[in-house]
């Protein structure tokens, strides 16, 4: 509101009496206002308007959000797949151990009770390069995004499941011999899938690649075509252990 001039302010400070176009004491420095009032032509001084804040309403800050893989409920990305790591290099060192060590030493051939320390070894030991990469990619890229999403205990316990003991039923079902991880690949793929693909039948939304993952798993599936050693009864019954783990993790929160 427009006001009539005044003749001057007296400092609360000092007690000086000032001009009233002024925001400090001249004497003592003392704030007398924020903003100089504003002079009219007809020589009335309004009051000058407080300033607005931009942000006039507060708003709830919200926490950063941690880094995710698209479809995996993960912790940050400072959690490593330790497991998955493990599993890998151990089939990599036992690639190159080949170079002194004779193939038919490690894979089983020949009943459980004859040789059973080579069930362990026999997953880790394929008979060449291709079938080796199509395994470990299976192994490390699903059992890396069902580590970050359930932790490494699923992980090492379905390698075991679903390619030790994939092993050991095709031995048993005298399909020998039987080696390489196509077992314990397939076990780690339907788990992890299986949550999104019961996620797709009742209608919810899924963030999962169903496609490339059935693609993979078709090709891992289908390797005993190409490749002697790689057993199909191995496969089934990783699939078969994943797809019930997988229905049991589904029901369990990440972690």
């Amino acid at each position: 509101m427009a006001t009539g001039p005044d003749l001057f302010v007296v400092c609360k400070t000092c007690g000086s009496e000032v001009s009233p176009y002024i925001t400090e004491c001249p004497y003592c420095g003392t704030r007398l206002r924020k903003r100089a009032p504003k002079i009219e032509r007809d020589g009335t001084i309004s009051e000058p308007k407080p300033r607005r804040s931009r942000r006039s309403k507060t708003r709830p800050i919200r926490a950063p959000r941690a880094a995710r893989i698209p479809g995996v409920g993960a912790p940050a990305w400072g959690a490593k797949p330790w497991a998955t790591v493990v599993l890998v290099a151990l089939s990599c060192f036992m690639w190159i151990t080949l170079v002194w060590v004779g193939r038919g030493d490690l894979v089983i051939t020949s009943g459980l009770a004859d040789q059973p320390e080579r069930l362990v070894t026999s997953v880790f030991v394929y008979p060449d390069g291709w079938y080796q990469l199509v395994a470990l990619i299976g192994v490390g890229l699903f059992g890396w995004l069902l580590e970050r999403r359930h932790g490494p205990i699923p992980v090492v316990l379905l390698f075991a499941i679903g390619g030790i003991g994939g092993i050991a039923a095709a031995v048993a079902l005298d399909d020998v011999p039987a080696y390489g991880a196509n077992g314990a690949a397939l076990a780690l793929l339907a788990a992890w899938a299986m949550r999104d693909g019961l996620a797709a039948r009742r209608g919810e939304p899924y963030d999962g690649d169903m496609l490339g993952t059935a693609v993979i798993s078709a090709v891992i599936f289908l390797m005993p075509l190409a490749v002697e050693g790689a057993s199909w009864i191995a496969g089934g019954v990783g699939i078969l252990v994943g797809a019930l783990a997988g229905m049991l993790l589904a029901r369990t929160a990440d972690s």
